[in-house]
């Protein structure tokens, strides 16, 4: 049995060490919620990972908290019937929301903390619980817009020399061509990728057959979310291979990218794709099918990369994810141990309890702006 007698919210905003620019907009400060759920002597954390702005997908901040805060959390502490904040497991408790329609990333916040509860009450790592094997993921970085492509080209060799297994970059109309000729001529060999965020339409279908020329490992979402047809248009002609990203917010979205051959990549985000269990459905979906995935990040905290490098354990997680040590982001992360990037270019996936990392409460006070609290009485 699970028993949560408290839940918290917390609003936080934390610095970004560097500005991070996209297609769709530039982030300098990262606001976000967590989730505490406390009972039994044991705490759960989530975390989610959308936006102030609906640039990434339709959900924000705020939607997210009218959701956690009206219905994911009363339902929560009005448990089962078997007694208040009583359940059987987190998956009854998923079964009882599944009338609620959209917001994955909330959802997926809220699931994420109870399988953290969960895995520790059961003394399993999270790594453990969710059938990962792996003791270390590999892991690439990803590199926003530059002002220059001198100063991308800089900050290229800054991670490359700090032991990256591949290199992202984030491209759109105008800063396409032009930057991956200058990458290429200085760095001809190494493992690249690059990421347009949904930036081009299918009438830019002639000059995306370009990317072509610069041997990338994949391209990530060139076409706008919702054009499943015009990605299977592309990569029939593009011999690059399509990585899906937008496209995937779920299982089902993902068995139509398969049954159209819309990408021969998927990139499987928590948030996107509503949380842990989906994430398995489509990572199996996937192995299944032949193509490999990899774990993409949303600029977490600690505590959301705990969360990505537990579901990066997992078997065909086979591309190197952009998880990154917390020293991308953070001049000081939430959690305890920090996650630092190995000289062979991953992360340890943590072995204690529960996500396996502390969450460090002075941390989060300081980074926290709000704070909202649900007793269970």
């Amino acid at each position: 049995m699970m028993t949560i007698d408290r839940v918290r919210l917390h609003d936080v905003a934390l610095p970004l060490l560097f500005p991070f620019r996209t297609s769709f907009g530039v982030t300098t400060r990262r606001e976000t919620l967590l989730i505490e759920v406390s009972g039994e002597g044991l705490t759960g954390w989530g975390e989610l990972t959308a936006h102030d702005r609906p640039n990434f997908s339709a959900e924000t901040i705020a939607t997210a908290r009218h959701l956690l805060s009206d219905f994911l959390v009363p339902t929560l502490l009005e448990g089962d019937g078997s007694g208040r904040g009583r359940w059987a497991d987190p998956d009854a408790f998923l079964a009882a929301i599944r009338w609620v329609r959209g917001h994955p990333m909330a959802r997926a916040a809220m699931e994420g903390a109870l399988l953290d509860w969960d895995a520790a009450s059961r003394d399993l790592s999270l790594s453990a619980a969710l059938g990962g094997g792996r003791t270390h993921v590999p892991v690439g970085v990803s590199l926003g817009i530059e002002p220059t492509i001198e100063a991308l080209l800089d900050r290229i060799d800054q991670f490359q020399a700090l032991g990256y297994r591949r290199i992202k970059l984030k491209v759109k109309p105008g800063w396409d061509m032009d930057v991956l000729e200058a990458v290429r001529a200085r760095h001809p060999m190494m493992p690249l990728t690059v990421d347009a965020n949904a930036a081009y339409t299918a009438r830019d279908m002639e000059h995306l057959l370009g990317f072509d020329r610069y041997r990338l490992t994949y391209l990530e979402q060139p076409l706008p979310h919702d054009d499943l047809v015009d990605h299977a248009r592309l990569q029939r002609r593009l011999s690059t291979d399509i990585c899906l990203d937008e496209s995937i917010d779920s299982a089902s979205a993902c068995r139509s990218a398969l049954a159209l051959s819309s990408g021969r990549v998927v990139n499987i985000k928590l948030g996107r794709v509503g949380g842990h269990r989906a994430a398995r459905e489509i990572h199996d979906l996937c192995q299944g099918a032949g193509l490999p995935v990899w774990c993409g990040g949303m600029l977490e905290t600690g505590i959301g990369r705990a969360h990505n490098v537990a579901m990066a354990s997992q078997p065909n997680f086979l591309l190197p994810g952009d998880i990154s040590a917390s020293d991308r982001y953070w001049q000081e992360d939430l959690i305890d141990p920090p996650f630092v990037l190995g000289a062979d270019g991953t992360l340890a996936v943590p072995t204690g309890p529960g996500l396996g990392v502390r969450v460090v409460d002075e941390r989060v006070a300081r980074a926290r702006t709000r704070l909202t609290e649900w007793p269970n009485r």
